[in-house]
């Protein structure tokens, strides 16, 4: 009798094990594509994006030392691998589609889709999750993690990336792919 207790709760453990990784997450996805010579990868610590005479104001770089890690996996169209790309890319749509990821902007400008989302609440943000596609070169998923991150501070670390104060020649080959310049990101 405690033995048909005992398999029926371990069936039961591993049911609801089952069902609780039954959606895929991102970082189980960026996980697996690192040894998939098919994807470009690349880990940044975000102390690498400042350019040595860049001028942060104090506050800039407090919000940039709230951004501890980036992580980026790209998966270019090359040598007729469109349908494989659509795989990829339709998988990492289902993951972020997810209800924990929750939706900052969507935008397309030069055949580019771009799609911004976020994990946490209204104060504080854990991860910040930047997906974007173009059909004829490819997809890359940039995600930035953080301790404390706030809306607020994104939406000035934009400005600074628009500003062009960060140093993006580590990321050179995803600009290439996107037809990106590294001043003009």
């Amino acid at each position: 009798m405690v033995l048909v207790r005992y398999i029926i709760a371990l069936t039961l453990i591993a049911f609801s094990m089952m069902s609780c990784n039954s959606e895929g997450s991102l970082q189980r996805y960026l996980v697996d594509k690192q040894d998939d010579n098919k994807f470009v990868k690349v880990d940044l610590a975000t102390s690498l994006l400042e350019a040595n005479d860049n001028n942060f104001s104090e506050e800039q770089r407090e919000i940039l030392n709230t951004v501890k890690k980036i992580n980026v996996v790209a998966y270019p169209i090359k040598g007729g691998n469109k349908a494989e790309y659509e795989t990829e890319r339709n998988a990492l749509t289902a993951i972020i589609d997810q209800e924990k990821y929750q939706t900052l902007t969507k935008f397309k400008s030069n055949n580019i889709k771009t799609t911004l989302k976020y994990v946490g609440d209204d104060e504080t943000i854990d991860e910040v999750i930047v997906f974007m596609s173009d059909d004829e070169r490819g997809f890359a998923i940039f995600r930035l993690l953080g301790d404390e991150m706030r809306p607020g501070q994104m939406a000035k670390l934009i400005t600074t990336l628009e500003r062009g104060d960060l140093d993006f020649t580590k990321l050179t080959g995803l600009g290439e792919m996107f037809d990106v310049k590294a001043d003009s990101i």
